[in-house]
């Protein structure tokens, strides 16, 4: 491969796990950091994720519209000191359903492919994931690749375009992680390279053991002998490390993943653990706030009424994004959930809703053509908690794009100077500059008929774009169901809570800036590896 201007391609170093879950993410994140901080022009890349995490970034010469890549590539580039792009994670797949997912290529929803069997999809898409690692060569020093899963999954190896195909294209040299914790590391380790064919094996260039707890002088004889059957050093024995502070790429992290700080709990946030849960990456700061010693702040993953029982009207209740609303709000159904969240609510409690959250407290869901679900989808249309006088209507359009600015200091647009603040528990955000991001289907309005009954829905986040509509409303109006005004959010937004400001003025204390956290990893890596193994794997 050569480029255009003569800058000779990029060295690759690709982190490959024995299984999901290994610290793949965590390490290629750690990496980035940590080369980047030798003065190396670095970019992360994987060409396949699978993940209803995601984030919007820009786009390129090549691909000018931007769009959506997997959150654990976003965090990589801000590690690698790098802007974000869509060629970082040129296919992301967002599950739908056990056996569906919305395909995303260079950051555009593909119906086309999404409609594609599975292993009809590499013939297309091989060619724009080469093209996008081919580009991000040419422009740096280095690129970091995560792989998926693992590389020795058989049934899938004629199909692969995330793996060692991506390896072999690259030339890359491969460090090996196994999740020690789980038990069987060795096992991992030596199946996943025994069933690699022999030109494949040649580019594994280390083990790495993760997530390692104990006395580290039990491990021996067993790395020497891994070496002696496959030619393969064991490079690291990375400890245990909870808390560090990058979010989870997937999956919900349970209220012990960090250990909350010791001391009574005045304050509890709750997150509604739904089924189609997305884009949890963005409460990471609040896990992170309930660990500070003195925060007084619980965090608390709810899947039954129960978790909300004791719930005071200064807890907060969040409803999070969702891949598929209509389908979560018979699943709050099922469980009751719906009526315990009312009750917080009526309480006078702090209810917070995120894009799909949003179109939860509204009074209904219109999704007649099955757009988020598919064709035939059950629970097309569905009524909402009806905690907010707002109605949402599913179109083919996908909204996807970058916000910034501030909450409104009055809770409706083009208020005079007599009107009153903000009213309510979420006041401390009236004038709080913001910044964040959009991703979601449906397009979210007043309810014509509930406005006419006496209910407000109160503007306090403008779009950017003139027109549209708001991106963020509070209940305004006291109703037989709740009596309280202005304790009701329900915003289009991700990324409010990402903000150290605004975690301040909701509850007094914010946790270390994302910065810190790279720089502990980068140096945590340093320390397990050894600078001078960090810098022969990346050698000429």
């Amino acid at each position: 491969m050569s480029t255009s201007t003569g800058h000779r391609p990029a060295r690759c170093l690709m982190v490959l796990g024995c299984t999901s879950n290994a610290g793949k993410s965590w390490l290629t994140t750690a990496l980035c950091r940590w080369y980047a901080n030798q003065g190396l022009r670095v970019a992360p890349f994987k060409a396949q994720n699978m993940s209803n995490n995601a984030r919007v970034v820009g786009g390129t010469a090549q691909h000018p519209d931007g769009g959506e890549i997997g959150s654990a590539q976003y965090f990589q580039a801000l590690a690698a000191r790098t802007q974000p792009d869509v060629r970082m994670n040129p296919l992301l797949l967002k599950p739908e359903a056990d056996t569906r997912s919305q395909v995303v290529l260079l950051g555009q929803v593909h119906p086309e492919l999404t409609a594609m069997a599975w292993r009809e999809r590499p013939r297309h898409t091989w060619p724009a994931v080469a093209e996008a690692l081919d580009a991000l060569r040419a422009s740096h020093d280095l690129v970091l690749i995560e792989g998926a899963g693992s590389p020795a999954e058989i049934n899938l190896y004629a199909s692969d375009v995330v793996n060692m195909r991506v390896a072999r294209h690259a030339q890359a040299r491969c460090l090996l992680v196994a999740d020690i914790d789980r038990g069987g590391a060795f096992a991992h380790l030596y199946g996943t390279w025994a069933l690699l064919p022999e030109s494949d094996r040649a580019l594994i260039r280390g083990f790495v053991l993760n997530k390692f707890r104990g006395d580290a002088r039990l491990l021996a004889p067993a790395p020497e002998m891994l070496r002696q059957r496959t030619g393969v050093p064991t490079l690291a024995t990375l400890p245990l490390w909870r808390g560090h502070g990058l979010p989870e790429e997937d999956g919900v992290f349970d209220d012990a993943g960090v250990g909350q700080a010791q001391g009574e709990a005045t304050r509890i946030i709750a997150i509604v653990a739904y089924p189609h849960l997305s884009n949890l990456d963005e409460f990471e700061p609040l896990r992170q706030l309930a660990a500070l010693p003195g925060s007084g702040v619980r965090l608390r993953w709810v899947r039954d009424p129960a978790a909300l029982g004791d719930l005071q009207p200064h807890d907060t209740l969040i409803l999070p994004g969702s891949k598929h609303t209509a389908a979560d709000l018979q699943w709050l159904r099922e469980r009751r959930l719906d009526a315990a969240i009312c009750a917080h609510a009526a309480r006078g409690g702090r209810v917070l809703g995120i894009c799909g959250g949003l179109q939860m407290l509204g009074e209904a869901v219109i999704d007649t053509d099955g757009l988020e679900g598919g064709p035939g989808a059950r629970h097309a249309n569905a009524p909402g908690l009806g905690l907010l006088p707002l109605v949402t209507l599913f179109t083919a359009r996908k909204t996807v794009r970058h916000w910034s600015g501030a909450f409104g200091t009055r809770p409706t647009e083009g208020a005079n100077s007599e009107a009153p603040a903000w009213p309510g528990a979420w006041s401390a955000l009236a004038g709080q500059p913001l910044s964040g991001y959009e991703i979601h289907m449906g397009q979210t309005a007043p309810h014509p008929a509930m406005l006419r009954a006496g209910h407000q829905a109160m503007p306090v986040l403008a779009s950017a774009a003139d027109g549209a509509a708001p991106l963020g409303w509070i209940n305004g109006a006291a109703t037989a169901a709740n009596p309280h005004v202005g304790n009701v959010l329900g915003l289009y937004l991700h990324g409010m809570l990402e903000h150290p400001h605004i975690l301040q003025a909701l509850w007094g204390a914010a946790p270390p800036p994302l910065e810190e956290t790279f720089e502990r990893m980068a140096a945590f890596v340093e320390t397990h590896f050894g600078a001078e193994t960090l810098h022969a794997l990346v050698q000429p």
